[in-house]
């Protein structure tokens, strides 16, 4: 079993792994990473790409940032009782290995269907988003990736930002979308959809 050390290791593994996998001399984490993710196919797809708009797709997202979200269900720090119940029977290697397999997968991005709503949307981004989540949208360990991502979960997400409604309170988040309007948010979700 991993302890908190071996952990702590893992994290600072997965960016190196993220950004050159070739290093991986053997294919077995992830392997056992893409067998131990076949219960997460019936919502977020095959590969990471969401079967429904409204849950998030998992490929290319940042490792670290996919297995300290996983560790949060499990100890219920994230809540939703789905998720919740699934992650907790799963092994700390094996989430590690989940979030590893994820985090190798193709990002398949949505065609933008209007190229106005989408450059608004970039540069709204560019003055809201881009310090923390990155010029390309690609996140860090802390900060998930949303280059690619579902354009309604992205608008749902948003929202409950917003409003304070959703079951995760960032005040950084509510400050920076707090005086966003439906468009606005609409604007940014087709932006960062299109992106690879």
């Amino acid at each position: 079993m991993i302890n908190t050390f071996g952990l702590a290791c893992l994290l600072l593994s997965f960016s190196a792994l993220a950004a050159d996998p070739a290093p991986v001399a053997t294919p077995t984490p992830i392997k056992s990473g893409q067998e131990s993710a076949q219960f997460c196919r019936h919502c977020h797809g095959e590969a990471g790409i969401s079967l429904h708009p409204d849950i998030p797709n998992l490929a290319g997202q940042n490792a670290a940032y996919l297995l300290d979200q996983m560790n949060k269900f499990a100890a219920g720090k994230r809540k939703n009782e789905f998720m919740e119940g699934l992650i907790k029977a799963l092994k700390p290697e094996e989430r590690a290995n989940i979030a590893l397999y994820f985090s190798q997968q193709k990002v398949m991005p949505q065609p933008a269907r209007n190229s106005a709503q989408t450059e608004t949307g970039g540069k709204l981004y560019a003055k809201l988003c881009v310090y923390c989540h990155g010029d390309n949208a690609y996140g860090s360990d802390s900060i998930p990736r949303l280059a690619g991502q579902q354009t309604v979960y992205l608008q749902l997400s948003l929202k409950r930002y917003r409003s304070g409604s959703g079951e995760r309170i960032d005040p950084r988040m509510q400050s920076y979308t707090r005086n966003l309007k439906d468009n606005d948010i609409d604007n940014l979700a087709a932006y960062l959809a299109s992106l690879r």
